[in-house]
């Protein structure tokens, strides 16, 4: 049996690495993958683009703006006198944000009155648009209460100022609150999944295009043997890009790895148990590699979209909510994630690697069913 199957290992790496376009692919492609989206997927807002309408003009309305402007968050691109022109500029996407003080803004803080200030968003993008709100409503927030002490002072004496609660912050496992930290051990699970799903895809249906498939029926071998043939080179294929991604993290990116390495090891076999069964899957129920391709798209971008690696699954439907239960990248992401960043171990991430392990099984004794079929 052993032997039977080192063989099939043989043949398997000859025909992957015979095609120098395939190594690229395998061991180049994960690496590029990881750096673009390294730098490329991230939710932090800087160096938005903003128009200023000011007919105050007074000493409390420049100070205002200064705010915005020295905050880091804000560059004041434009400043006009027309505030039609604020709102073309924002229509034509040259400002993402756009201020607007009316004359008599210093003078109504003078008298003690609401001060009323205007701000236009670009809502196009909802999340950009959110953020640019909060970092508004902060800068606003503080300087309102500058006025109010100021004023307090110079009202009750000046040594006098009104109590007030501040609060005392702490951020857990991402201290600076860096999207990139969150982001990259997903990438992790993502480029993995897709290398591994694209070559198992076309496992079977390439034996049967080229009509090997025939050759291999009339041999000792056993269906068992034959798909462990067929997995265990593009099994070690992706941890060896899980290793080689992961220290592109961790040495590039600075994202910290604080739980063990050999528990990532362990998750990203009962990981690949899963990728590589729906991929054998895929490829005994198709009859053309470009056929199998296609199937491994489908599912690919559907597992991504229903993994919440973009979007919160808690933010779903109660039905789609339902469905990503049979999703391995969801389970997986919670365990790179937790390993990556919290440093847990097995006795918190025991239930999804359960999972993980459930739905690995099941997807290869499908595999191994059909394939029995086909055969038949």
């Amino acid at each position: 049996m052993f032997e039977r199957i080192k063989h099939m290992l043989i043949k398997e790496f000859i025909q992957i690495f015979r095609d120098s376009k395939m190594k690229g692919i395998i061991f180049v492609m994960p690496i590029l993958q990881v750096l673009i989206f390294g730098y490329a997927v991230t939710l932090d807002v800087k160096h938005i683009a903003t128009a200023v309408y000011d007919l105050d003009n007074s000493m409390v309305s420049r100070e205002l703006i200064a705010r915005f402007e020295n905050s880091g968050y804000f560059d004041i691109t434009n400043r006009t006198d027309d505030p039609r022109q604020g709102r073309e500029l924002v229509d034509r996407g040259e400002a993402s944000a756009f201020i607007q003080i009316n004359k008599g803004f210093g003078g109504a803080l003078r008298a003690g009155r609401t001060a009323h200030v205007q701000l236009i968003v670009d809502g196009s993008d909802s999340n950009t648009a959110g953020v640019v709100l909060d970092y508004s409503a902060k800068i606003v927030s503080q300087f309102s209460r500058g006025v109010l002490i100021d004023r307090f002072t110079r009202i009750n004496g000046a040594f006098l100022t009104p109590g007030r609660i501040e609060l005392e912050t702490r951020t857990w496992f991402n201290e600076n609150l860096e999207s990139r930290n969150f982001y990259v051990p997903g990438v992790i699970a993502i480029v993995v999944m897709l290398i591994t799903l694209m070559l198992t895809s076309m496992a079977v249906v390439r034996e049967k295009e080229i009509g090997t498939i025939e050759q291999i029926m009339v041999t000792p071998i056993s269906s068992l043997e034959f798909i462990l043939g067929k997995t265990l080179p593009f099994a070690l294929i992706g941890f060896a890009d899980v290793i080689m991604v992961t220290l592109v993290g961790v040495f590039w990116f600075g994202v910290p790895i604080r739980g063990s390495l050999l528990l990532l090891l362990f998750s990203t076999a009962l990981y690949l148990l899963n990728t590589l069964g729906i991929g054998l899957l895929i490829s005994t129920l198709s009859r053309t590699q470009q056929q199998a391709m296609m199937s491994a798209f489908f599912f690919y971008f559907p597992a991504v979209l229903l993994s919440g690696f973009m979007f919160p699954i808690a933010n779903m439907p109660q039905v789609v909510q339902w469905l990503t239960y049979l999703n391995p990248l969801r389970y997986f992401l919670i365990v790179i994630r937790g390993i990556f960043l919290k440093g847990v171990g097995p006795d918190v991430l025991w239930p999804q690697m359960l999972a993980l392990a459930v739905l690995g099984v099941v997807m290869l004794w499908l595999a191994s069913n059909r394939f029995n079929k086909t055969l038949s």
